[in-house]
């Protein structure tokens, strides 16, 4: 019976060390391995070429390489990207990659399927499977940086978790991704570059506050009204919106960074003058700007986009009261590749 190989990612550098050490090397060669594995982004022992090939055969004999591969890759009229990504176990997640004229976003998943129940999103409707490993999200910003480099002559500019899944629900996995994307010793992206999006679990985000994530944080509101947010979101009954509130005051007191909120305008469902002074209200706690995001249907169901009246009134209301706000119009959507939790991931 042949031994399952451990994925030689799940090792730290000091495990490497000591790996290569127990077997009568030297324990700088953990140091080239674990280059090859993060800086480089090596899939493949045999494109090691500093170690020997005796070298390179031990560790085949030890270990997989559990790489991502992209399995179809869809280019939309407006420049979008959209990733078909395929994982060691033949799972599929999607990456999106959004450029504009000053940037390229990598849009990347952090579940197989997603834990929550969002009624507007596609995602949803796919049990979760899986949380994705460190490696894997790693990959995807990966891919991405290679795919901008190709199709638009630069590298790669910001991350935002807003693909599949429910980042805050896959903790640990993320902030490892996060740690190595921003090392020196992975791709060396600021920080400040990166977007977490959650659907709002308060005592995750007062976790990230505590831990000094460095990172931006984006929040899936689309309701200043508990009543309404849980028909939109049936998890949020479990967090009302006093206790979100309260876990974004603590991480701005914390962080000093403002707070993106991510909302959807539905036709009869938020579009009412109650919703946006609802809204307003709920800005005034923490600094925060607005992303009013155009919507993708994905059936004919109750959640329909707006009309541009109910898009206005938000827009006057907003900037009457001082807080940013911008309309944030669907991309790629000859692919279906809107990026967020929104999208229509059929």
């Amino acid at each position: 019976m042949e031994i399952e190989k451990k994925d030689i990612r799940s090792l730290s550098k000091e495990q490497l060390r000591d790996f290569f050490v127990a077997n009568g090397d030297k324990a700088f060669r953990g140091n080239q391995v674990y280059e090859w594995l993060w800086s480089k982004a090596s899939h493949s022992f045999e494109d090691m070429t500093n170690v020997s090939k005796e070298t390179r055969t031990m560790l085949e004999n030890n270990f997989v390489i559990n790489h991502i591969k992209v399995d179809t890759i869809q280019r939309s009229d407006d420049g979008t990207v959209k990733n078909a990504v395929r994982l060691h176990d033949d799972l599929i997640v999607e990456s999106v990659l959004i450029p504009t004229k000053t940037r390229t976003t990598a849009c990347v998943s952090s579940q197989v399927g997603c834990s929550l129940d969002c009624n507007f999103c596609a995602t949803a409707r796919l049990k979760r499977m899986r949380n994705l490993n460190p490696d894997e999200i790693y990959d995807q910003v990966v891919a991405i940086d290679r795919e901008s480099r190709l199709y638009f002559n630069r590298p790669l500019s910001n991350i935002v978790f807003m693909g599949m899944g429910e980042p805050l629900m896959n903790y640990p996995n993320v902030m490892k991704a996060i740690d190595k994307i921003t090392s020196n010793e992975g791709l060396g992206m600021s920080a400040k570059r990166i977007t977490v999006s959650t659907s709002g679990i308060p005592k995750m985000i007062r976790k990230m506050a505590d831990d000094d994530v460095k990172v931006k944080l984006a929040v899936s509101l689309h309701s200043g009204i508990d009543d309404v947010r849980s028909k939109i979101m049936p998890f949020s009954q479990n967090f009302p919106l006093k206790d979100l509130r309260e876990s974004l005051e603590y991480w701005y007191q914390k962080t000093k960074s403002k707070i993106t909120y991510e909302y959807v305008v539905w036709k009869g469902i938020n579009d009412s003058k109650e919703a946006v002074d609802a809204l307003v209200k709920f800005c005034k706690y923490v600094p925060c700007k607005v992303n009013l995001i155009e919507y993708n249907p994905i059936d004919d169901g109750e959640f329909q986009q707006a009309s541009d009246d109910a898009i206005d009134l938000y827009i006057n209301e907003l900037e009457k009261n001082k807080i940013v706000a911008k309309v944030r119009r669907s991309r790629g959507k000859d692919i279906d590749a809107a990026c967020g939790q929104l999208a229509n991931k059929s």
